[in-house]
């Protein structure tokens, strides 16, 4: 079983998208997926309002899920933690005390562009078409992610 998580700052746009996309792509026998944020502001709430909305045109429910604050037990409860920005990635990486659990943390689209650190922008404070947008980015970086996992 490989264990996968999608950190953002509040758990409650793009790492529930991702956290959706990707469970959408993987056997849930043989991974399992997760979303958490580095901020604590919207622990216990859904996911915001549009991000369901934009997983719901794309016929996914992310519904089931509740947003909850990255802790340092993640290091030992996940394989593989990807964050959506370079803030989410020193957050987390502040929180790691071993090189074994730095090395489990990635910047998601590097899966796409190695060496790039590119980062998926935050919709929060834009319309419609900025959730779309991370939709997209995400859901062909997952591609990449599932095919990776099926692999190992």
């Amino acid at each position: 079983m490989v264990r996968v998580l999608m950190v953002c700052l509040g758990n409650i746009c793009r790492s529930p998208l991702a956290e959706g996309i990707l469970k959408s792509k993987v056997d849930p026998q043989k991974v399992i997926v997760d979303s958490a944020g580095t901020g604590g502001w919207h622990v216990g709430h859904l996911p915001d309002v549009r991000s369901i909305e934009i997983a719901r045109n794309y016929d996914l429910d992310i519904t089931d899920q509740r947003c909850r604050r990255f802790s340092p037990i993640d290091f030992h409860k996940f394989d593989w933690i990807y964050v959506m920005d370079r803030s989410n990635f020193s957050d987390v990486l502040e929180m790691a005390s071993s090189d074994l659990e730095r090395n489990k943390v990635r910047m998601i689209l590097e899966e796409l562009y190695p060496g790039e650190k590119r980062e998926v922008p935050d919709p929060y404070y834009g319309g419609p078409k900025g959730f779309d947008n991370v939709y997209k980015m995400l859901d062909t970086v997952c591609d990449v992610i599932a095919s990776k996992l099926e692999n190992e």
